[in-house]
Protein backbone atom coordinates (compact mmCIF):
# COMPACT_ATOMS: atom_id res chain seq x y z
CA UNK A 1 0.00 0.00 0.00
CA UNK A 2 0.99 3.49 -0.66
CA UNK A 3 0.65 5.57 1.79
CA UNK A 4 1.65 9.11 2.88
CA UNK A 5 2.51 9.60 6.63
CA UNK A 6 2.27 13.60 8.25
CA UNK A 7 4.34 14.37 11.42
CA UNK A 8 7.18 11.43 10.69
CA UNK A 9 9.33 13.12 12.68
CA UNK A 10 7.34 14.10 15.49
CA UNK A 11 7.34 11.45 18.81
CA UNK A 12 4.60 9.48 17.33
CA UNK A 13 5.83 9.51 13.47
CA UNK A 14 9.68 8.66 14.29
CA UNK A 15 8.76 5.32 15.96
CA UNK A 16 5.95 4.41 13.48
CA UNK A 17 7.31 5.30 10.24
CA UNK A 18 10.00 2.57 10.65
CA UNK A 19 6.91 -0.24 11.54
CA UNK A 20 4.94 0.55 8.62
CA UNK A 21 8.15 0.42 6.21
CA UNK A 22 8.79 -3.02 8.54
CA UNK A 23 5.35 -4.27 7.44
CA UNK A 24 6.44 -3.98 3.46
CA UNK A 25 4.10 -0.57 2.80
CA UNK A 26 5.70 2.10 0.33
CA UNK A 27 5.93 4.85 2.76
CA UNK A 28 6.44 9.02 1.69
CA UNK A 29 6.96 11.15 4.48
CA UNK A 30 5.59 14.72 4.38
CA UNK A 31 8.41 17.21 5.40
CA UNK A 32 9.53 20.92 5.95
CA UNK A 33 13.43 19.20 6.23
CA UNK A 34 14.50 16.70 4.57
CA UNK A 35 17.56 16.72 6.33
CA UNK A 36 15.67 16.01 9.81
CA UNK A 37 14.34 13.18 8.24
CA UNK A 38 17.46 11.34 7.39
CA UNK A 39 17.15 8.70 9.52
CA UNK A 40 13.62 7.52 8.16
CA UNK A 41 15.38 8.02 4.41
CA UNK A 42 17.91 5.84 5.09
CA UNK A 43 15.74 3.03 6.02
CA UNK A 44 13.27 3.51 3.30
CA UNK A 45 10.73 6.34 3.16
CA UNK A 46 10.63 8.63 0.70
CA UNK A 47 11.10 12.37 1.71
CA UNK A 48 8.34 14.94 -0.24
CA UNK A 49 8.97 18.69 0.47
CA UNK A 50 5.68 20.34 1.83
CA UNK A 51 4.16 22.19 4.56
CA UNK A 52 0.02 22.56 6.18
CA UNK A 53 0.74 25.90 6.39
CA UNK A 54 0.72 25.97 2.44
CA UNK A 55 -2.17 24.30 0.95
CA UNK A 56 -0.59 24.71 -2.56
CA UNK A 57 1.91 22.29 -1.44
CA UNK A 58 -0.35 18.99 -0.51
CA UNK A 59 -2.00 17.83 -3.74
CA UNK A 60 1.41 16.90 -5.04
CA UNK A 61 2.24 15.02 -1.35
CA UNK A 62 -1.26 12.88 -1.99
CA UNK A 63 -1.29 12.13 -5.33
CA UNK A 64 -0.99 8.52 -5.78
CA UNK A 65 -1.45 7.43 -2.00
CA UNK A 66 -4.00 4.56 -1.18
CA UNK A 67 -4.06 6.32 2.43
CA UNK A 68 -2.84 9.10 4.41
CA UNK A 69 -1.96 8.80 8.09
CA UNK A 70 -1.82 12.17 9.83
CA UNK A 71 0.06 12.00 12.80
CA UNK A 72 1.41 16.25 12.52
CA UNK A 73 0.40 18.43 14.96
CA UNK A 74 1.04 21.38 17.12
CA UNK A 75 0.65 20.38 21.08
CA UNK A 76 -1.21 22.16 24.11
CA UNK A 77 3.09 22.97 25.17
CA UNK A 78 3.25 25.85 22.60
CA UNK A 79 1.86 28.88 23.21
CA UNK A 80 1.32 29.98 19.66
CA UNK A 81 -2.41 29.25 19.83
CA UNK A 82 -3.03 30.90 16.30
CA UNK A 83 -0.60 28.12 14.51
CA UNK A 84 -1.59 25.31 16.85
CA UNK A 85 -5.12 26.10 15.08
CA UNK A 86 -3.68 26.58 11.59
CA UNK A 87 -2.21 23.58 11.90
CA UNK A 88 -4.01 20.98 13.72
CA UNK A 89 -7.85 22.30 12.24
CA UNK A 90 -6.83 24.53 8.67
CA UNK A 91 -4.03 22.56 7.70
CA UNK A 92 -6.11 19.05 8.61
CA UNK A 93 -8.77 19.92 6.65
CA UNK A 94 -6.67 21.38 3.82
CA UNK A 95 -4.54 17.92 3.71
CA UNK A 96 -7.97 15.60 3.57
CA UNK A 97 -9.57 17.95 1.04
CA UNK A 98 -6.38 17.80 -1.09
CA UNK A 99 -6.35 13.67 -0.20
CA UNK A 100 -10.41 13.59 -1.35
CA UNK A 101 -9.45 15.20 -4.55
CA UNK A 102 -6.82 12.55 -5.49
CA UNK A 103 -8.68 9.64 -4.88
CA UNK A 104 -7.16 8.74 -1.54
CA UNK A 105 -8.79 6.09 0.00
CA UNK A 106 -8.24 6.12 3.00
CA UNK A 107 -7.54 8.90 5.67
CA UNK A 108 -6.67 7.85 9.48
CA UNK A 109 -6.55 11.20 11.75
CA UNK A 110 -5.15 10.87 15.08
CA UNK A 111 -6.31 13.24 17.41
CA UNK A 112 -6.40 13.53 21.61
CA UNK A 113 -7.92 12.14 24.92
CA UNK A 114 -7.76 15.85 25.76
CA UNK A 115 -10.77 16.56 23.80
CA UNK A 116 -12.64 15.31 27.16
CA UNK A 117 -13.94 17.80 29.42
CA UNK A 118 -14.72 16.34 32.63
CA UNK A 119 -17.99 15.41 34.81
CA UNK A 120 -19.25 12.33 32.45
CA UNK A 121 -19.30 10.00 35.77
CA UNK A 122 -17.73 7.35 33.88
CA UNK A 123 -14.40 6.80 31.64
CA UNK A 124 -15.46 8.86 28.36
CA UNK A 125 -16.71 7.37 25.46
CA UNK A 126 -16.76 8.01 22.00
CA UNK A 127 -19.91 10.14 22.06
CA UNK A 128 -19.55 12.03 24.99
CA UNK A 129 -20.45 16.16 24.18
CA UNK A 130 -17.18 18.00 23.63
CA UNK A 131 -16.35 21.07 23.72
CA UNK A 132 -15.55 23.23 20.24
CA UNK A 133 -15.19 26.53 22.52
CA UNK A 134 -12.87 24.60 24.58
CA UNK A 135 -10.31 28.19 26.18
CA UNK A 136 -7.38 25.26 25.57
CA UNK A 137 -6.53 25.72 21.63
CA UNK A 138 -5.00 22.39 21.33
CA UNK A 139 -8.41 20.49 22.64
CA UNK A 140 -10.52 23.04 20.79
CA UNK A 141 -8.70 22.66 17.41
CA UNK A 142 -8.80 18.84 17.29
CA UNK A 143 -12.44 18.77 18.35
CA UNK A 144 -12.92 21.16 15.42
CA UNK A 145 -10.53 19.05 13.06
CA UNK A 146 -12.29 15.86 14.15
CA UNK A 147 -16.09 17.14 13.00
CA UNK A 148 -14.72 19.36 9.69
CA UNK A 149 -13.33 15.76 8.39
CA UNK A 150 -15.82 13.54 9.49
CA UNK A 151 -18.41 16.21 7.87
CA UNK A 152 -16.26 15.13 4.72
CA UNK A 153 -17.50 11.74 4.90
CA UNK A 154 -21.06 11.90 5.80
CA UNK A 155 -21.41 14.64 3.01
CA UNK A 156 -18.93 13.02 -0.14
CA UNK A 157 -18.21 9.78 1.29
CA UNK A 158 -14.81 10.08 2.13
CA UNK A 159 -13.29 7.33 4.54
CA UNK A 160 -12.18 8.88 7.41
CA UNK A 161 -11.13 7.29 10.73
CA UNK A 162 -10.39 9.28 14.02
CA UNK A 163 -8.01 7.76 17.06
CA UNK A 164 -8.05 9.74 20.36
CA UNK A 165 -4.77 9.15 21.76
CA UNK A 166 -4.18 8.84 25.42
CA UNK A 167 -0.94 9.83 26.84
CA UNK A 168 2.14 8.28 24.37
CA UNK A 169 5.26 6.81 25.77
CA UNK A 170 7.92 4.16 24.98
CA UNK A 171 10.57 3.43 23.19
CA UNK A 172 13.01 6.02 24.65
CA UNK A 173 10.56 8.84 24.42
CA UNK A 174 11.13 11.63 26.91
CA UNK A 175 7.22 12.54 27.14
CA UNK A 176 6.70 11.30 30.67
CA UNK A 177 9.66 13.44 32.30
CA UNK A 178 8.69 16.21 30.02
CA UNK A 179 5.11 16.59 31.20
CA UNK A 180 6.10 16.40 35.00
CA UNK A 181 7.18 20.42 34.76
CA UNK A 182 3.41 20.98 33.22
CA UNK A 183 1.44 18.60 36.53
CA UNK A 184 3.41 21.16 38.94
CA UNK A 185 2.43 23.88 36.87
CA UNK A 186 -1.09 23.27 36.99
CA UNK A 187 -1.17 21.63 40.58
CA UNK A 188 -2.75 18.67 39.55
CA UNK A 189 -3.63 16.31 42.31
CA UNK A 190 -1.61 13.56 42.79
CA UNK A 191 -4.64 10.75 42.85
CA UNK A 192 -6.01 11.73 39.56
CA UNK A 193 -4.66 9.26 36.87
CA UNK A 194 -3.00 8.98 33.67
CA UNK A 195 -4.11 7.16 30.60
CA UNK A 196 -1.44 5.95 28.91
CA UNK A 197 -0.54 4.03 25.42
CA UNK A 198 2.99 2.71 24.58
CA UNK A 199 4.05 3.27 21.22
CA UNK A 200 3.54 -0.18 20.13
CA UNK A 201 -0.06 0.29 20.66
CA UNK A 202 0.17 3.15 18.93
CA UNK A 203 1.33 1.73 15.59
CA UNK A 204 -1.02 -1.92 16.31
CA UNK A 205 -3.80 0.71 16.53
CA UNK A 206 -3.06 2.88 13.46
CA UNK A 207 -1.89 -0.57 11.47
CA UNK A 208 -5.24 -1.56 12.45
CA UNK A 209 -7.01 1.61 11.12
CA UNK A 210 -5.11 1.08 7.77
CA UNK A 211 -6.27 -2.06 7.14
CA UNK A 212 -9.54 -3.12 8.21
CA UNK A 213 -12.86 -2.29 6.07
CA UNK A 214 -16.08 -0.84 7.38
CA UNK A 215 -14.19 1.57 9.77
CA UNK A 216 -15.29 5.03 7.92
CA UNK A 217 -16.69 7.52 10.27
CA UNK A 218 -15.85 6.21 13.14
CA UNK A 219 -13.64 7.86 16.67
CA UNK A 220 -11.73 5.37 18.62
CA UNK A 221 -10.12 6.01 21.73
CA UNK A 222 -6.93 4.41 22.70
CA UNK A 223 -5.32 3.71 25.66
CA UNK A 224 -3.95 0.90 27.43
CA UNK A 225 -5.59 -1.24 30.55
CA UNK A 226 -4.30 0.46 33.58
CA UNK A 227 -4.86 4.53 34.28
CA UNK A 228 -1.56 5.09 36.80
CA UNK A 229 -1.71 7.87 38.88
CA UNK A 230 0.21 11.31 38.65
CA UNK A 231 2.12 10.14 41.61
CA UNK A 232 3.23 7.13 40.62
CA UNK A 233 4.54 8.36 37.41
CA UNK A 234 6.15 11.43 38.96
CA UNK A 235 7.81 8.95 41.06
CA UNK A 236 8.69 6.27 38.40
CA UNK A 237 10.95 9.10 36.86
CA UNK A 238 12.39 10.21 40.40
CA UNK A 239 10.49 13.51 40.34
CA UNK A 240 8.17 13.11 43.09
CA UNK A 241 9.79 15.94 45.26
CA UNK A 242 7.60 19.20 44.87
CA UNK A 243 6.02 18.02 42.13
CA UNK A 244 2.57 17.72 44.57
CA UNK A 245 0.80 20.42 46.63
CA UNK A 246 1.13 18.67 50.81
CA UNK A 247 -1.99 20.18 51.13
CA UNK A 248 -3.79 19.27 48.54
CA UNK A 249 -7.42 18.61 48.74
CA UNK A 250 -9.58 15.52 47.37
CA UNK A 251 -9.39 14.60 43.98
CA UNK A 252 -12.84 15.83 42.32
CA UNK A 253 -13.32 13.89 39.25
CA UNK A 254 -11.98 10.10 39.50
CA UNK A 255 -12.96 9.72 36.02
CA UNK A 256 -11.07 12.58 34.41
CA UNK A 257 -9.11 11.77 32.06
CA UNK A 258 -10.10 8.08 31.87
CA UNK A 259 -11.36 6.54 28.36
CA UNK A 260 -13.32 4.18 27.97
CA UNK A 261 -11.58 1.74 25.58
CA UNK A 262 -14.09 -1.07 24.41
CA UNK A 263 -15.06 0.50 21.50
CA UNK A 264 -11.74 -0.59 19.35
CA UNK A 265 -11.39 -3.82 20.80
CA UNK A 266 -15.08 -4.59 19.98
CA UNK A 267 -15.06 -3.46 16.47
CA UNK A 268 -11.66 -4.65 15.60
CA UNK A 269 -8.85 -7.30 16.47
CA UNK A 270 -6.75 -4.67 18.20
CA UNK A 271 -5.90 -5.96 21.86
CA UNK A 272 -3.07 -3.82 23.82
CA UNK A 273 0.52 -5.50 23.87
CA UNK A 274 1.69 -3.44 26.41
CA UNK A 275 -1.46 -3.31 28.95
CA UNK A 276 -0.04 -1.21 31.59
CA UNK A 277 2.80 1.35 32.36
CA UNK A 278 4.42 -1.26 34.71
CA UNK A 279 4.54 -3.69 31.80
CA UNK A 280 6.29 -1.41 29.84
CA UNK A 281 9.55 -0.58 32.90
CA UNK A 282 9.42 -4.59 33.63
CA UNK A 283 9.93 -5.20 29.80
CA UNK A 284 12.35 -2.43 29.75
CA UNK A 285 10.87 -0.75 26.76
CA UNK A 286 10.25 2.71 28.14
Amino acid sequence: MKILVTGATGKVGSRFVPRLIAKGHDVTILVRDADRAAELITIGAKPIIGDLYDPATLPPAVAGMDAVIHLAALFRTFTDNEGIIKTNREGSIALAQAAMDAGVKRFVFTSTSNVYSSGYGRPAREDEQVDINDPRAYSSSKIAAEQELLNLQREHGFDVRVLRLGFVYGDKDPHIAEIIPYIKKLQMQSGARMHMVHHLDVAQALMVLLTTEGLGGEIFNLADDAPITLYELAESVGQLDGTFDENEGPLNDPFKGIQDVSKLRSHTSFRPLVPSYYVARDLDIL
